[in-house]
């Protein structure tokens, strides 16, 4: 029997952006950026990959890459247009409070 890769439909799932606005949102709320940007590129993956979604964030294709990076740390306008791309925005909102 040929086992099926997770992450074939994890891509597949990905591309729904409800789906990825919460697979992207529960890894911010680890709080570990290197986990966020783990996530991140999924999404641009499932979005057609960093050629496709630079060119749609009006970014370079390297500088994409090097954003995306373990040691990645993206500006929040390059943020907001690589999320824009995939059909994403950023959305502040009050942190729960505990009961």
């Amino acid at each position: 029997m040929k086992l099926k890769s997770y992450k074939d439909d994890l891509l597949k799932e990905l591309q729904d952006p409800e789906y990825a606005s919460e697979y992207l949102a529960q890894a911010l709320e680890t709080g570990d950026q290197a986990t966020f940007l783990l996530a991140l590129r999924d999404v641009v993956e499932a979005g057609g990959g960093a050629t496709v979604v630079a060119k749609q964030a009006k970014i370079q294709r390297e500088s994409l890459y090097k954003v995306l990076s373990n040691r990645g740390n993206p500006r929040l306008t390059t943020l907001q247009g690589v999320l824009k791309s995939l059909g994403l925005r950023i959305s502040v909102m009050p942190e729960a409070k505990a009961a």
